[in-house]
């Protein structure tokens, strides 16, 4: 529990008579994403089963699925689901599948994350406790699928379940909505994940083009402005990326027309560069 009253406190002890709740209090407060960590770390089963407090089950036979692609699939750690985006606000409803090609991207390489979260929020999981992987408390924006990425290469294995088993709320409050497109929250993220990964990733052409797209959303052009935001040294393949994207104007390079083409050549360019 990482709320500022007792209102979970009352909620829980309702339900004591009805059902095994262990029930722990963080304080002082742990935050996104290190109370998931705590919630990892308490957890007593053999699987982790996270569920975010704006998320839930499709239906009651929702938690069996997953279950029984468990017992399917018994060497498996790492499941997720189709799900459905819930606005908050509007209402409004999306469905959303892993294509085939999504599954072959993914299979091929989870660095394709970049590209799509094919996976959902952590709500669409389910993780076998014993992978004993945690969320880097160091993200917030890219928290969620930086975590996929080392599970798929620590498991080597995964399954998607083509049923809608999770309702995903969005609302103006959540992390993902007042990080979205904040250079000072963006650029420092990225670039800690391109030092922690390795700019080998780079090499991986819908990476490449994450970046691409990163630097030009956020208005971003010159080497000093990241400097400015991340104190490190800014990979050569970077300063590439900046230096043709600098003598484009920003009206033209909205256009997918140009970007796209000018991402790739700049792609093959790089491959010249050190990674």
């Amino acid at each position: 529990d990482d709320s500022p009253d007792a209102s979970v406190s009352e909620l829980c002890s309702q339900y004591a008579d009805r059902m095994h709740l262990r029930y722990f209090k963080n304080d002082p407060v742990l935050g996104t994403p290190e109370n998931w960590n705590e919630g990892i770390r308490q957890a007593r089963g053999k699987w982790i089963k996270m569920m975010h407090d704006d998320d839930w089950f499709s239906d009651h036979l929702a938690l069996t699925r997953f279950y029984e692609q468990t017992l399917k699939y018994p060497d498996c750690k790492f499941f997720f689901s189709a799900f459905r985006n819930v606005d908050d606000d509007s209402g409004k409803q999306e469905i959303v599948h892993c294509s085939n090609l999504d599954l072959f991207l993914l299979r091929s390489s989870p660095l394709h994350l970049f590209k799509k979260v094919f996976v959902g929020n952590p709500s669409c999981t389910l993780v076998r406790r014993d992978l004993d992987l945690f969320y880097d408390k160091r993200f917030k924006y890219v928290v969620d699928f930086e975590y996929y990425i080392r599970c798929i290469n620590k498991t080597g294995e995964w399954r998607y379940i083509d049923e809608v088993l999770l309702q995903i709320g969005f609302n103006q409050e959540q992390v993902t909505k007042y990080t979205f497109r904040v250079k000072e929250v963006q650029i420092p993220e990225n670039h800690l994940l391109l030092e922690k990964m390795g700019a080998r990733i780079l090499r991986n052409v819908l990476v490449f083009d994450y970046y691409w797209r990163m630097y030009r959303n956020l208005g971003i052009r010159t080497v000093a402005e990241v400097s400015n935001l991340y104190n490190a040294p800014v990979h050569p393949i970077v300063q590439c990326m900046l230096k043709v994207q600098s003598q484009v104007a920003p009206s033209l390079l909205k256009s997918g027309f140009i970007s796209k083409p000018l991402m790739f050549l700049t792609y093959l360019r790089s491959l010249l560069l050190p990674a």
